[in-house]
């Protein structure tokens, strides 16, 4: 395990102490992440660790793609596309240690980050439907509990504030299609579809993301600060921003040594996980696993083979089965 500003003087002055509340409120969770076993075969799975990358497990263990996208508590939420076509994918959970596995239900869902509401009863999802534009938030059992239209052409990665009564998510009022002056930016939309408004603006002049790169990339709204995180290509890197739900307070979090990709928050508020590009033999890309203390701006980098280890998510853990 590689750590950034490392300090371990306060361990050689004073010995062996006894956890911290930070460090005891760490170990009760695992990093649940996703992991291209087989690229020629387009396997991916769900893999879990422990928050320093020591007993790191694959809790799906099957052909094809599974990819998890939040987590509740002890709730992975996961896409498959088992038992079914080829990237078709269907809303599975399990916990961090992959015991056993439920299917939600609901409709088949489009490749996107999802969010939780009312102690995790409720799921906003990306739905596949033909002929229809909204998210849709979903039981536990996947039954349609609402419908939420942006008005937008495009629209992906819904996050619920932290009441539960509006959504920040990746927006475009052009399609996702190259030569359409397409562009993602984060929104904020009322639950009902009302008082739409735009959140991010990416920086005028800025050439360095090509079309198909995040501007903004999906936001992750954390409760504790209510503040909204995303990552966002600029200036030829790839960093991790955060802005308050009224659009001020925009402040870079990640410096300019690493490449931040998708990310999310430990449900204390404390902690960080994102993916980034680590760098590989002959220049090609390698994605690990990091975390970040939010208060020290600490970066550790959690893995450190050569895997593509992505989309890094909290969950909360019991004693395993």
């Amino acid at each position: 395990m590689k750590k950034i500003n490392l300090c371990i003087v306060l361990l050689i002055l004073f010995g062996c102490q006894q956890p911290t509340n930070e460090e005891a409120e760490t170990n009760n969770y695992r990093i649940a992440y996703n992991v291209w076993t087989d690229q020629e075969g387009d396997n991916y799975e769900v893999f879990s660790m422990n928050s320093d990358g020591s007993e790191a497990r694959n809790i799906t263990n099957l052909s094809g793609v599974e990819w998890t996208y939040f987590a509740n508590g002890s709730d992975v939420l996961y896409i498959s596309d088992k038992d079914t076509c080829a990237r078709c994918y269907f809303l599975y959970s399990t916990d961090a240690y992959g015991t056993e596995h439920t299917k939600i239900g609901g409709p088949q869902l489009k490749d996107s980050w999802m969010s939780t509401r009312k102690s995790g009863e409720e799921i906003i999802v990306n739905p596949r439907v033909q002929g229809d534009s909204a998210f849709y938030i979903i039981n536990r059992s996947g039954e349609l509990v609402q419908k939420v239209y942006t008005g937008l052409s495009y629209y992906s990665d819904p996050s619920f504030s932290p009441d539960g009564s509006e959504i920040v998510f990746r927006g475009s009022e052009k399609r996702f299609r190259p030569n359409t002056g397409y562009q993602d930016e984060l929104y904020i939309v009322g639950v009902d579809g009302s008082n739409l408004r735009q959140l991010t603006y990416y920086p005028k002049g800025d050439t360095t993301a090509d079309w198909y790169s995040y501007h903004a990339g999906p936001p992750f709204w954390e409760p504790n600060r209510n503040i909204i995180t995303y990552h966002s290509k600029q200036q030829g890197g790839s960093y991790l921003f955060q802005i308050n739900p009224d659009g001020t307070g925009l402040k870079k979090l990640t410096p300019d040594s690493i490449l931040v990709g998708w990310h999310s928050w430990s449900p204390d508020g404390n902690m960080i996980a994102f993916d980034a590009n680590s760098g590989g033999k002959d220049g090609k890309m390698n994605f690990d696993i990091f975390t970040m203390d939010y208060e020290t701006g600490e970066i550790t980098q959690v893995t450190t083979d050569t895997l593509f280890e992505q989309a890094p998510v909290f969950v909360e853990i019991h004693t395993p089965k």
